[in-house]
């Protein structure tokens, strides 16, 4: 299992609970990525999901545990305020592939490290890649 991050996951769900996410396909004209194709089952990816229409939105990392099912692993944020699952209301939910900001390591534009543990560990990231 590996964490797989890619560009233009996206797909809908009518899930409702805070049970693992029944992933629908993509949304008409908004590209072919599906997460089983951008992701691969038995990896993990960070994820957002919004309810569309409502301030209900949840922001974790997730496991693809088969074509069409996206556990929900670990809750990094959530309209709630907390880091429980949401129970999500029914409706139609965009669940798409993101990189939560603060799992981000970057430059900032005088060219200091922005999130990494240290500077000595952004200089030896830089220099491994």
């Amino acid at each position: 299992m590996a964490l797989v991050i890619n560009d233009r996951v996206k797909e809908t769900s009518t899930t409702t609970g805070t049970g693992n996410i029944t992933l629908a396909g993509v949304p008409t004209g908004q590209g072919t990525v599906t997460f089983d194709t951008g992701i691969g089952t038995g990896n993990t990816t960070y994820y957002a999901i919004h309810n569309q229409g409502t301030a209900e939105f949840e922001v974790g990392l997730g496991t693809l545990s088969g074509a069409t099912t996206l556990e929900r692993t670990t809750v990094l944020d959530n309209s709630d305020g907390n880091t429980s699952p949401i129970t999500l209301s029914s409706g139609t939910k965009d669940v798409f592939c993101t990189l939560p900001a603060d799992k981000a390591v970057y430059l900032d534009n005088n060219g200091d490290p922005v999130g990494a543990a240290s500077a000595g560990f952004a200089l030896a990231m830089a220099v491994a890649l």
